[in-house]
């Protein structure tokens, strides 16, 4: 079993995410024998976010590319074989401003490649990349499971729906809310999601 671990939090030890995504992680470890694992921590080693001059590399010969072009490519090949290649993903992903880190949003912007992990028809697009289970481990400072809170919600539902364009139909969420509520709370909720964690069907 080959592994993709992500990391998206800025906080560093402070990390509700980066907690509980460890836990899935090692869980899987201990059910499964002989599990590959890459890790990238999105944070700490960013990824460029698209710019004019990387994007550009796509509408002119490769003789013709920058140096930055050519190790931007290089990086975002790197990035789509290792999305491809993983069978199972574990995505920390918190809420910031009701969506997710722009960290993580630079990963998605490199792995949705026509021609490789979706493609257009007729009929319109057609994921690439079905076989894959995705475990997003989300943090909230407030909560926002709620019918009201979920006006607000543009990380949980839009990660869902991104990798559904990309063909993912298999994807659980391990959510912990209201964690900037206060330490019992934060606590609460921590206890909570690796109770979840425990039960998942990895």
């Amino acid at each position: 079993m080959k592994l993709l671990h992500l990391d998206s939090s800025i906080l560093a030890d402070n990390s509700v995410t980066r907690e509980l995504s460890a836990v899935v992680a090692n869980t899987i470890r201990q059910r499964h024998v002989n599990v590959e694992t890459s890790y990238r921590d999105l944070a700490a080693n960013p990824i460029a976010h698209l710019s004019g001059e990387i994007i550009g590399a796509r509408f002119a010969p490769e003789s013709d590319w920058s140096p930055l072009q050519r190790s931007e490519a290089a990086l975002t090949d790197e990035l789509i074989e290792e999305f491809l290649a993983a069978d199972v993903l574990v995505i920390g992903a918190p809420m910031y401003n009701f969506s997710i880190p722009t960290q993580l949003r630079s990963w998605i912007d490199r792995v949705f490649a026509a021609g490789r992990t979706f493609k257009y028809t007729e009929t319109g697009p057609v994921g690439l990349v079905p076989n894959k289970k995705v475990i997003v481990v989300s943090a909230r400072g407030g909560v926002h499971s709620g019918e009201q809170g979920q006006l607000m919600d543009f990380q949980e539902d839009y990660l869902a729906k991104a990798l559904g364009f990309l063909g993912v139909r298999e994807v659980e969420i391990i959510r912990a809310e209201g964690v900037n509520m206060g330490p019992d709370k934060r606590a609460t909720s921590i206890h909570m999601a690796k109770e979840a964690i425990a039960k998942l069907a990895l």
